[in-house]
């Protein structure tokens, strides 16, 4: 039989995840330092086909021009299937008609509100600084904020709220949450 992995006695989530800490630019980890740039979405939905080739090409730009850059695109929205189905199991089994229409009208009710936040994705552009001296940093970083900027994106450097809301969808799916304290207890403090 195989044994189950058991989490290492005594480690805090933050060490689990490879992360030795927060900084002023970005997340520390044991691989070395990312930067994250929070990019706002473009609805291409509504964009023309030649306007949709120029913004990919522009992308193209932003990622070719570093081999540092990755990306990350995440929901930042709470997922209703499990509501949807639940509805669906539930008017396939109630016997009464009315009882059966308000379900329905539930579950519509749930389908146009996730209509309404079809658009709620965040996306990041990564940049992992391996041997960057500490006093290059902030300069690198702002010639890579400009090219992407250059490149007709709305970006920002992500502040360590973001930071710390992007960790709390991508690991917790905890899209809830509107202030993260970087310690558990800080508000207890206050």
């Amino acid at each position: 039989m195989k044994k189950k992995k058991q989490k290492p006695a005594g480690l805090s989530t933050r060490q689990l995840m490879g992360i030795r800490g927060i900084k002023e630019y970005g997340i520390a980890t044991k691989l070395g330092d990312i930067v994250f740039f929070v990019v706002k979405p473009t609805n291409i939905s509504v964009l023309p086909d030649a306007s949709v080739s120029a913004r990919i090409y522009a992308l193209l730009n932003v990622v070719k021009g570093q081999e540092e850059i990755e990306m990350l695109a995440m929901n930042s929205r709470e997922s209703f299937e499990n509501n949807k189905n639940y509805y669906r199991s539930r008017m396939e089994a109630e016997e009464l008609p009315a009882i059966r229409r308000l379900l329905e009208q539930d579950s519509t009710d749930l389908d146009r509100i996730q209509v309404m936040m079809a658009s709620a994705r965040e996306f990041y552009i990564m940049v992992r600084l391996r041997n960057e001296k500490e006093s290059e940093v902030f300069p690198y970083l702002a010639r890579i904020e400009k090219s992407i900027k250059d490149n007709g994106f709305i970006t920002r450097r992500a502040n360590d709220q973001d930071l710390m809301r992007m960790l709390g969808v991508y690991f917790e799916q905890n899209v809830t949450t509107e202030h993260y304290d970087r310690w558990d207890g800080e508000s207890l403090m206050d």
